[in-house]
């Protein structure tokens, strides 16, 4: 869609330009006249104004525009609106102190959407990928109740600890990635250099050695003889298992998997519970219709079996049930949060329920994240040295019993 640059006088007499988007150059007119401006000069942008070679550099440069990014957005806007700034004037005050590339275009495209008339919902609806589908309906409920800073306060809030939330759980992730990571990497050292020196030392005797010795040894001729199709093989298999993970069923497979293994799986359930309830919570207190609400807290839940949880409560409200009949039947919630769930629906505070459910379920996330890192740090060490030790044994047993026969 091609810009326009404009010149128009508003109602009170002030002159006021920018760029807006429309299909042809009376249908920007149209959209500044419907505005109650009076238009003094409207022409299409000319190529100085569209980004040159060295914005589309420093776009790139800049990356993506991330959460972060919306966070700061949404506070300062909130501040702004509520300091009795208006819209237009809020949006092109951010964009002017943005410094990432990416997401000042984007606020300069919510401006100027802004401009051309619409709602501020319907412009950040158009960018789902910084502003998800909560985000969105949170705002046009703000738009319908007249509540616009306080709910941008409270979308600010949810984000900032959904932030937090995936920052402790990528890094209870990192310390086990590291030392897996360390772990293939010495052993792959010891098969492929360190034991290749000694195939002279046990050339003759490999009747004598043991049975690990003989191994580790097999192990390592295929890998020096074949180690480019062993790094393609590998490769290979993290490329399938991430191809198959984007596929429906290996999306289930993988979250069934999360929800099933001994170490992680309580930690993985109070994050999908904390996360669905939480939105849940938000979205009930912003005045959003209930069946919108559940239909975005199943797609926010992160997890395939809570999202088809929430689907077939979706159906039953539909159906004029209530909330808390399909969460009975359900182990994926414990029967304490649905039962506090029904108590709410039942006195008709069930959104300061659900957030007071979610606060203390985002508690025991931080206390499942601690206890999952303090076990898998022993395991993993245990793992690392087994794997180190039996190498080391392979090696150094066949090597004391010679000097034993030598002696």
């Amino acid at each position: 869609m091609p810009s326009y640059k404009y010149q128009v006088k508003n109602a009170r007499g002030e002159v006021q330009s920018g760029v807006l988007s429309a299909d042809s150059a009376s249908g920007a007119a149209a959209v500044l006249r419907n505005q109650g401006s009076h238009v003094l000069q409207i022409s299409p942008a000319s190529s100085d104004d569209q980004p040159g070679l060295s914005q589309r550099l420093r776009e790139l440069n800049s990356g993506k525009p991330t959460q972060r990014h919306v966070l700061d957005f949404t506070t300062q806007l909130a501040v702004m609106i509520r300091a009795g700034i208006n819209l237009r004037a809020a949006l092109d005050g951010i964009a002017d102190q943005t410094e990432h590339v990416g997401f000042k275009k984007v606020i300069q495209q919510l401006k100027n959407d802004v401009e051309s008339g619409k709602q501020f919902s319907e412009a950040i609806a158009r960018h789902p990928k910084l502003f998800g589908p909560l985000y969105v309906n949170m705002v046009r409920a703000s738009e319908l109740s007249g509540s616009f800073s306080e709910m941008l306060d409270r979308i600010a809030g949810y984000i900032a600890q959904e932030i937090e939330t995936r920052k402790m759980v990528i890094g209870a992730s990192i310390y086990p990635g590291v030392i897996a990571t360390m772990a293939v990497g010495v052993t792959a050292f010891l098969l492929t250099f360190v034991l290749p020196k000694f195939k002279s030392v046990f050339k003759g005797k490999e009747d004598a050695l043991p049975w690990a010795t003989n191994f580790l040894m097999g192990v390592s001729d295929f890998i020096v003889a074949n180690w480019m199709w062993c790094i393609g093989g590998v490769g290979g298999v993290f490329i399938g298992l991430f191809v198959f993970a984007k596929t429906e069923v290996g999306g289930f497979f993988f979250d069934k998997l999360k929800l099933g293994v001994p170490v992680v799986r309580a930690m993985f359930k109070a994050l999908y519970i904390s996360r669905s309830l939480q939105t849940m919570g938000q979205l009930i207190n912003a005045g959003v219709p209930m069946l919108d609400t559940l239909a975005i807290t199943g797609d926010i839940s992160g997890n395939r079996l809570y999202k088809n949880m929430w689907r077939t409560v979706y159906g039953n409200v539909k159906q004029g049930k209530k909330i808390a009949q399909p969460l009975n039947r359900t182990t994926l919630l414990p029967r304490a949060v649905t039962q506090m769930i029904s108590a709410g629906e039942e006195s008709g505070k069930l959104g300061e329920v659900l957030d007071e459910i979610s606060t203390y379920y985002a508690k025991q996330l931080r206390e499942r994240i601690k206890a999952v890192t303090s076990m898998i740090e022993p395991i993993m060490i245990i793992i690392m040295g087994s794997v180190v030790g039996f190498i080391a044994m392979a090696i150094i047993l066949p090597i004391f019993r010679m000097s034993q026969v030598v002696g």
